[in-house]
Order: C-alpha cells, then sequence, then structure tokens
C-alpha cells in the first residue's frame, strides 16, 4: 500500500468545501508533494508514514494564512482522514483518485 498517486480532494472548512488537486510521492517512509486549489499551488512538508497512515502539512497564505496539518489513510482507492486548520480546529477530508 503506497500513498503515491493523484487526488481530487475535499477539505471541508469554515468557510465552505475546499477543493483542490493533491500530489504525493512516498519513498521509505517519506513523503513528498504538492496541493493545487484556489488557493494557488503550495508544497508539502513534513510528509511522512506512521503506523500505516499518512501525515503531512501545507502552508496555505490565501484566503489567509495557515498551516494545515493532515492525518490521512488509504480505504481503498481513496485517501481520506482529517486536518487541523490552524487556529479554526479540526475537519475532515476526502480524496479519490485523479
Amino acid at each position: 500500500m503506497s500513498y503515491t498517486g493523484k487526488w481530487n480532494v475535499v477539505i471541508k472548512t469554515p468557510m465552505g468545501e475546499q477543493s483542490g488537486l493533491l500530489t504525493l510521492t512516498e519513498e521509505g517512509g517519506a513523503i513528498t508533494g504538492q496541493m493545487a486549489g484556489n488557493m494557488g499551488e503550495v508544497a508539502v512538508e513534513n510528509g511522512r508514514v506512521e503506523d500505516g497512515k499518512a501525515m503531512w502539512s501545507a502552508n496555505v497564505t490565501s484566503p489567509m494564512p495557515v498551516t494545515l496539518e493532515f492525518t490521512g489513510a488509504l480505504e481503498g482507492a481513496d485517501l481520506n482522514g482529517t486536518v487541523k486548520l490552524g487556529a479554526f480546529g479540526e475537519s475532515t477530508f476526502t480524496g479519490t483518485p485523479a
């Protein structure tokens, strides 16, 4: 089970659902990649796999600066999990193969 791939991601936020394209590459327990959407394109940072779950962060600047912290797991072909929204609490995200 590898997290390498592309997903159409929907993040539930206090400002409504935000969608984008998530591209991940897993090598030796490390995860790199990019997220692209209305906020532009940002790098996946601090990516790793622990206990079968993928974890990474992304620093977005639009519509306001916030660090998003993701924890996700593969469910069949989908990638789903939770995301910490900085001072805005925690929510969920879903990802389907792109």
